[in-house]
Protein backbone atom coordinates (compact mmCIF):
# COMPACT_ATOMS: atom_id res chain seq x y z
CA UNK A 1 0.00 0.00 0.00
CA UNK A 2 1.56 3.45 -0.75
CA UNK A 3 2.71 5.70 2.17
CA UNK A 4 0.78 8.94 1.89
CA UNK A 5 2.40 12.28 3.44
CA UNK A 6 1.69 13.13 6.76
CA UNK A 7 -1.55 15.49 6.69
CA UNK A 8 0.22 18.76 8.17
CA UNK A 9 -1.28 21.15 5.40
CA UNK A 10 -2.79 23.87 7.77
CA UNK A 11 -5.84 21.74 7.59
CA UNK A 12 -4.34 20.28 11.22
CA UNK A 13 -2.81 23.33 11.92
CA UNK A 14 -4.32 25.70 15.12
CA UNK A 15 -1.66 27.70 14.17
CA UNK A 16 -2.66 31.89 13.61
CA UNK A 17 -2.95 32.62 9.95
CA UNK A 18 0.34 32.62 8.06
CA UNK A 19 1.95 34.88 5.30
CA UNK A 20 0.65 34.54 1.78
CA UNK A 21 3.03 31.42 1.50
CA UNK A 22 6.40 30.25 3.10
CA UNK A 23 8.39 28.51 0.77
CA UNK A 24 10.11 25.47 1.42
CA UNK A 25 13.61 24.12 0.91
CA UNK A 26 14.12 27.51 -0.57
CA UNK A 27 18.27 27.47 -0.97
CA UNK A 28 18.06 24.29 -1.48
CA UNK A 29 16.48 24.17 -4.55
CA UNK A 30 17.46 28.14 -5.41
CA UNK A 31 21.06 26.10 -5.08
CA UNK A 32 20.62 23.09 -7.34
CA UNK A 33 19.13 25.04 -10.32
CA UNK A 34 22.35 26.48 -10.91
CA UNK A 35 21.39 29.39 -11.90
CA UNK A 36 23.20 31.33 -14.88
CA UNK A 37 23.41 35.32 -14.10
CA UNK A 38 21.85 35.52 -17.55
CA UNK A 39 19.56 32.75 -17.94
CA UNK A 40 15.84 32.06 -18.20
CA UNK A 41 13.94 30.62 -15.84
CA UNK A 42 9.97 29.57 -14.99
CA UNK A 43 8.72 29.16 -11.76
CA UNK A 44 5.74 27.01 -12.33
CA UNK A 45 4.18 27.34 -9.19
CA UNK A 46 5.08 31.18 -8.27
CA UNK A 47 2.49 31.51 -5.17
CA UNK A 48 3.62 34.47 -2.67
CA UNK A 49 6.78 34.43 -4.81
CA UNK A 50 9.34 32.89 -2.36
CA UNK A 51 11.14 30.81 -4.64
CA UNK A 52 11.23 33.38 -7.37
CA UNK A 53 12.66 36.29 -5.50
CA UNK A 54 15.68 34.24 -4.24
CA UNK A 55 15.75 33.61 -7.61
CA UNK A 56 15.89 36.90 -9.22
CA UNK A 57 18.73 37.73 -6.36
CA UNK A 58 20.76 35.72 -8.46
CA UNK A 59 20.30 36.82 -11.70
CA UNK A 60 21.56 40.05 -14.07
CA UNK A 61 20.08 42.46 -15.82
CA UNK A 62 19.61 40.36 -18.91
CA UNK A 63 18.30 37.41 -16.95
CA UNK A 64 14.81 36.54 -17.54
CA UNK A 65 11.65 34.53 -15.78
CA UNK A 66 8.44 33.37 -16.40
CA UNK A 67 6.24 32.62 -13.71
CA UNK A 68 3.19 30.60 -13.63
CA UNK A 69 0.06 30.45 -11.24
CA UNK A 70 -3.53 29.31 -12.10
CA UNK A 71 -4.94 31.38 -8.65
CA UNK A 72 -5.64 35.14 -10.06
CA UNK A 73 -4.65 36.13 -5.99
CA UNK A 74 -0.92 35.46 -7.22
CA UNK A 75 -0.83 38.17 -9.05
CA UNK A 76 -0.82 40.36 -6.41
CA UNK A 77 3.02 39.15 -5.72
CA UNK A 78 4.18 39.38 -8.32
CA UNK A 79 7.17 42.13 -7.90
CA UNK A 80 7.87 45.18 -10.09
CA UNK A 81 10.37 43.82 -11.68
CA UNK A 82 10.93 43.99 -15.56
CA UNK A 83 12.55 40.68 -15.65
CA UNK A 84 9.29 38.95 -14.74
CA UNK A 85 6.70 38.20 -16.32
CA UNK A 86 3.36 36.74 -15.06
CA UNK A 87 1.39 33.85 -17.35
CA UNK A 88 -2.34 33.38 -15.36
CA UNK A 89 -2.10 29.68 -16.10
CA UNK A 90 -2.18 26.29 -14.82
CA UNK A 91 1.31 25.05 -15.58
CA UNK A 92 0.40 22.04 -17.57
CA UNK A 93 0.34 24.58 -20.60
CA UNK A 94 4.26 25.33 -19.84
CA UNK A 95 4.82 24.72 -23.23
CA UNK A 96 2.26 26.68 -24.77
CA UNK A 97 2.76 29.83 -23.04
CA UNK A 98 6.61 30.14 -23.10
CA UNK A 99 6.16 29.41 -27.40
CA UNK A 100 3.34 32.42 -26.76
CA UNK A 101 5.97 34.98 -25.25
CA UNK A 102 8.80 33.97 -27.73
CA UNK A 103 10.46 31.53 -25.49
CA UNK A 104 11.47 28.26 -27.32
CA UNK A 105 14.10 27.08 -24.00
CA UNK A 106 15.10 27.65 -20.64
CA UNK A 107 17.57 27.35 -18.05
CA UNK A 108 15.71 25.80 -15.08
CA UNK A 109 12.07 25.40 -14.30
CA UNK A 110 10.58 24.79 -10.71
CA UNK A 111 7.73 23.57 -9.63
CA UNK A 112 6.68 23.90 -5.51
CA UNK A 113 3.34 21.68 -5.71
CA UNK A 114 2.33 21.94 -1.87
CA UNK A 115 -1.00 24.26 -1.49
CA UNK A 116 -0.12 27.64 -0.28
CA UNK A 117 -0.74 28.72 2.89
CA UNK A 118 -3.27 32.05 1.52
CA UNK A 119 -5.15 29.45 0.20
CA UNK A 120 -6.27 27.11 3.18
CA UNK A 121 -6.50 30.80 5.59
CA UNK A 122 -8.57 32.20 3.32
CA UNK A 123 -12.38 30.46 4.41
CA UNK A 124 -14.38 30.84 1.36
CA UNK A 125 -12.06 28.88 -0.50
CA UNK A 126 -13.28 25.70 0.84
CA UNK A 127 -9.72 24.03 1.24
CA UNK A 128 -9.78 23.74 5.08
CA UNK A 129 -11.71 21.76 7.62
CA UNK A 130 -11.06 24.65 10.16
CA UNK A 131 -14.25 26.99 8.34
CA UNK A 132 -17.15 26.45 7.28
CA UNK A 133 -17.80 27.46 3.19
CA UNK A 134 -19.00 26.10 0.35
CA UNK A 135 -17.12 22.96 -0.87
CA UNK A 136 -15.33 24.47 -3.51
CA UNK A 137 -11.25 23.67 -3.57
CA UNK A 138 -10.41 25.51 -6.85
CA UNK A 139 -7.33 26.92 -7.56
CA UNK A 140 -8.38 28.01 -10.39
CA UNK A 141 -11.63 29.70 -9.85
CA UNK A 142 -12.23 30.17 -13.51
CA UNK A 143 -12.88 26.13 -14.01
CA UNK A 144 -16.68 24.58 -13.51
CA UNK A 145 -16.03 21.78 -11.32
CA UNK A 146 -15.75 21.72 -7.61
CA UNK A 147 -15.51 19.74 -4.46
CA UNK A 148 -19.09 19.82 -4.20
CA UNK A 149 -20.28 18.53 -7.94
CA UNK A 150 -17.77 15.92 -7.37
CA UNK A 151 -20.19 14.55 -3.79
CA UNK A 152 -23.08 14.98 -5.68
CA UNK A 153 -22.22 13.35 -9.57
CA UNK A 154 -19.49 11.28 -8.80
CA UNK A 155 -20.56 7.34 -8.90
CA UNK A 156 -19.82 5.11 -5.79
CA UNK A 157 -17.29 3.41 -7.64
CA UNK A 158 -15.53 6.76 -8.25
CA UNK A 159 -15.72 8.01 -5.21
CA UNK A 160 -14.44 4.66 -3.42
CA UNK A 161 -11.41 4.46 -6.01
CA UNK A 162 -10.81 8.73 -5.25
CA UNK A 163 -10.29 8.43 -1.13
CA UNK A 164 -8.75 5.37 -1.62
CA UNK A 165 -5.90 6.41 -4.26
CA UNK A 166 -5.47 10.39 -3.71
CA UNK A 167 -6.44 10.48 -0.04
CA UNK A 168 -5.56 6.51 1.55
CA UNK A 169 -8.64 6.57 3.61
CA UNK A 170 -8.62 3.09 5.53
CA UNK A 171 -12.67 3.08 4.87
CA UNK A 172 -12.71 4.65 1.43
CA UNK A 173 -16.01 1.81 0.37
CA UNK A 174 -17.79 2.20 2.67
CA UNK A 175 -17.32 6.45 2.88
CA UNK A 176 -18.37 6.35 -0.57
CA UNK A 177 -21.58 4.11 0.04
CA UNK A 178 -22.76 6.24 2.94
CA UNK A 179 -21.77 9.47 0.63
CA UNK A 180 -24.37 8.27 -2.10
CA UNK A 181 -26.84 7.17 -0.07
CA UNK A 182 -27.23 10.24 2.12
CA UNK A 183 -26.99 12.61 -0.73
CA UNK A 184 -29.80 11.34 -2.33
CA UNK A 185 -31.75 12.43 0.83
CA UNK A 186 -30.63 15.61 1.62
CA UNK A 187 -28.05 17.99 -0.89
CA UNK A 188 -24.06 18.38 0.25
CA UNK A 189 -22.84 21.91 -0.83
CA UNK A 190 -20.80 23.39 2.46
CA UNK A 191 -18.08 21.95 4.33
CA UNK A 192 -20.24 21.72 7.89
CA UNK A 193 -22.66 19.70 5.77
CA UNK A 194 -20.54 17.16 4.39
CA UNK A 195 -18.48 16.67 8.35
CA UNK A 196 -22.22 16.07 9.27
CA UNK A 197 -22.81 13.61 6.34
CA UNK A 198 -19.50 11.24 7.08
CA UNK A 199 -19.22 12.05 11.37
CA UNK A 200 -20.24 8.06 11.67
CA UNK A 201 -17.70 7.07 9.55
CA UNK A 202 -14.93 9.08 10.80
CA UNK A 203 -11.80 6.40 11.61
CA UNK A 204 -9.29 7.45 14.39
CA UNK A 205 -8.00 11.09 14.81
CA UNK A 206 -11.06 13.09 13.33
CA UNK A 207 -8.34 15.89 12.03
CA UNK A 208 -6.23 13.34 10.07
CA UNK A 209 -8.97 11.54 8.62
CA UNK A 210 -10.93 14.98 7.38
CA UNK A 211 -7.40 15.86 5.77
CA UNK A 212 -7.05 12.71 3.91
CA UNK A 213 -10.45 13.04 2.65
CA UNK A 214 -10.04 16.57 2.04
CA UNK A 215 -6.53 15.86 0.03
CA UNK A 216 -8.29 14.01 -1.85
CA UNK A 217 -10.91 15.80 -3.20
CA UNK A 218 -8.62 18.69 -3.48
CA UNK A 219 -6.07 16.30 -6.13
CA UNK A 220 -9.19 15.67 -7.94
CA UNK A 221 -10.87 18.96 -8.84
CA UNK A 222 -7.51 20.44 -9.69
CA UNK A 223 -6.44 17.28 -11.50
CA UNK A 224 -2.88 17.73 -9.94
CA UNK A 225 -1.40 14.36 -10.49
CA UNK A 226 -2.38 14.97 -14.61
CA UNK A 227 -1.28 18.31 -14.59
CA UNK A 228 2.23 17.35 -13.29
CA UNK A 229 2.40 15.08 -16.10
CA UNK A 230 1.78 17.18 -18.49
CA UNK A 231 4.56 19.36 -17.34
CA UNK A 232 7.39 17.19 -16.49
CA UNK A 233 6.46 15.41 -20.34
CA UNK A 234 6.77 19.33 -21.29
CA UNK A 235 9.70 20.36 -19.42
CA UNK A 236 12.27 18.03 -21.52
CA UNK A 237 11.50 19.91 -24.45
CA UNK A 238 11.98 22.89 -22.83
CA UNK A 239 15.21 22.63 -21.01
CA UNK A 240 18.32 23.57 -22.48
CA UNK A 241 21.19 21.17 -22.35
CA UNK A 242 22.66 21.40 -18.90
CA UNK A 243 19.52 22.83 -17.85
CA UNK A 244 17.49 21.87 -14.58
CA UNK A 245 14.30 21.24 -13.00
CA UNK A 246 13.32 21.22 -9.04
CA UNK A 247 10.08 19.55 -8.05
CA UNK A 248 9.12 19.93 -4.24
CA UNK A 249 6.18 17.22 -3.84
CA UNK A 250 4.31 16.50 -0.58
CA UNK A 251 2.69 13.08 -1.48
CA UNK A 252 4.11 10.00 -2.31
CA UNK A 253 2.61 9.46 -5.59
CA UNK A 254 3.68 13.00 -6.72
CA UNK A 255 7.16 11.94 -5.60
CA UNK A 256 7.28 8.92 -7.22
CA UNK A 257 5.88 10.49 -10.40
CA UNK A 258 8.37 12.49 -10.17
CA UNK A 259 11.49 10.13 -9.11
CA UNK A 260 10.63 7.93 -11.94
CA UNK A 261 10.31 10.61 -14.60
CA UNK A 262 13.50 11.75 -13.67
CA UNK A 263 15.34 7.96 -14.08
CA UNK A 264 13.61 7.17 -17.09
CA UNK A 265 12.49 10.31 -19.14
CA UNK A 266 8.89 8.69 -19.57
CA UNK A 267 6.04 8.19 -17.81
CA UNK A 268 5.64 4.75 -19.42
CA UNK A 269 8.81 2.53 -18.95
CA UNK A 270 10.43 1.85 -21.86
CA UNK A 271 10.77 -2.10 -22.33
CA UNK A 272 14.23 -3.13 -23.08
CA UNK A 273 15.55 -3.92 -26.55
CA UNK A 274 14.63 -7.97 -27.59
CA UNK A 275 17.54 -8.67 -28.90
CA UNK A 276 20.14 -6.41 -26.86
CA UNK A 277 18.36 -6.15 -23.49
CA UNK A 278 18.78 -2.67 -23.71
CA UNK A 279 16.67 0.72 -23.66
CA UNK A 280 16.53 4.14 -24.48
CA UNK A 281 18.44 6.64 -22.31
CA UNK A 282 16.82 9.20 -20.41
CA UNK A 283 17.23 12.38 -21.60
CA UNK A 284 17.83 13.49 -17.69
CA UNK A 285 20.33 13.06 -15.02
CA UNK A 286 19.17 13.30 -12.09
CA UNK A 287 21.00 15.33 -9.87
CA UNK A 288 19.76 14.81 -6.45
CA UNK A 289 19.50 10.16 -6.06
CA UNK A 290 17.50 10.91 -2.61
CA UNK A 291 15.31 13.92 -2.31
CA UNK A 292 16.28 16.54 -0.04
CA UNK A 293 14.31 16.84 3.04
CA UNK A 294 13.65 19.82 5.62
CA UNK A 295 16.10 20.15 8.03
CA UNK A 296 14.67 19.97 11.86
CA UNK A 297 15.78 23.94 12.02
CA UNK A 298 13.21 24.80 9.03
CA UNK A 299 10.25 22.16 10.27
CA UNK A 300 10.64 23.96 13.62
CA UNK A 301 9.59 26.72 11.69
CA UNK A 302 7.66 25.89 9.64
CA UNK A 303 5.62 22.33 10.02
CA UNK A 304 4.31 22.11 6.63
CA UNK A 305 8.14 20.79 5.11
CA UNK A 306 7.92 18.35 6.99
CA UNK A 307 6.45 16.22 4.34
CA UNK A 308 8.22 18.38 1.53
CA UNK A 309 10.99 16.17 -1.02
CA UNK A 310 13.05 17.93 -3.31
CA UNK A 311 14.15 16.10 -6.48
CA UNK A 312 16.66 17.87 -8.99
CA UNK A 313 17.60 16.90 -12.77
CA UNK A 314 19.72 17.91 -15.67
CA UNK A 315 19.38 17.57 -18.53
CA UNK A 316 21.56 16.11 -20.39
Amino acid sequence: MIQQKKMDESNLSTEKPSPYHTPVLLNETIDGLNVRPAGVYVDCTFGGGGHSRELLKRLGPEGKLLVFDQDADAKKNVPEDERVLFIPQNFRYLQRFLRVNKVNEVDGIIADLGVSSHQFDEAERGFSIRFDADLDMRMDKRQSITAAHILETYSELQLHKLFEKYGEVTNSKTLARVIVAKRAVSPVKTISQFRQMIKDEVKGNPNKYLAQVFQALRIEVNDEMGALKEMLEQSVEMLKPGGRIAVITFHSLEDRMVKNFFKQGSMEEIPADDVYGTRPESPLRPVTKKPVLATGEEIKNNSRSRSAKLRIAEKK
